[in-house]
């Protein structure tokens, strides 16, 4: 297994584990990711068996602090010196589910975000997922009032990066 991110040539691989791992009314479509991958396919990590994508996480980076149904739509809202990095989506095929491949790509994307100065991650997660998103140390700020993606109810989660001693805040240019 390997994780790198996206190329524009991963379209129809990415587009295909998304149909296979959300219902309709919440999988985003080909036409949107086509638009996320030009915009921010480096906020895209996949995971391969071989040569078969078997998993990827995606989002995108921004000043704005909630996750909302807008950006799902909107990939120019994507700011690569923002603060916050959003994840929209976490998708493992079903036969490769239950070996923790998903939290490997969830672990790298808040690696990097770290590593980028960022603020942090936030994502929106359905209630049966909130433990499983804590163990990498989200905290549930509960049901979103932003956020009603496919008619579900989601709760919004934040990781927020405390600052290491001594060093300056960069992402408020403090």
């Amino acid at each position: 297994m390997y994780i790198r991110t996206a190329e524009a040539d991963d379209l129809d691989m990415i587009s295909a584990v998304e149909a296979e791992c959300f219902p309709p009314a919440e999988a985003a479509t080909r036409a949107e990711f086509e638009e996320r991958l030009k915009y921010y396919k480096d906020c895209f990590w996949l995971m391969f068996d071989g040569d078969r994508l078997i998993a990827f996480l995606d989002g995108f980076v921004t000043d704005e602090p909630d996750l909302t149904d807008e950006m799902y739509a909107r990939a120019d809202m994507h700011n690569e010196n923002g603060r916050w990095q959003m994840i929209f989506g976490v998708n493992t095929l079903p036969e490769y589910r239950g070996r923790g491949y998903a939290g490997e790509l969830i672990n790298r994307a808040i690696s990097d975000a770290r590593a980028a100065g960022r603020s942090g991650v936030v994502l929106t997660c359905k209630r049966g997922l909130l433990e499983y998103y804590a163990r990498f140390g989200f905290v549930s700020e509960g049901p979103s009032e932003k956020s009603r993606h496919g008619g579900a109810e989601w709760y919004q989660m934040r990781l927020a990066f405390p600052l290491r001693t001594g060093e300056k805040d960069k992402r408020d240019g403090v």
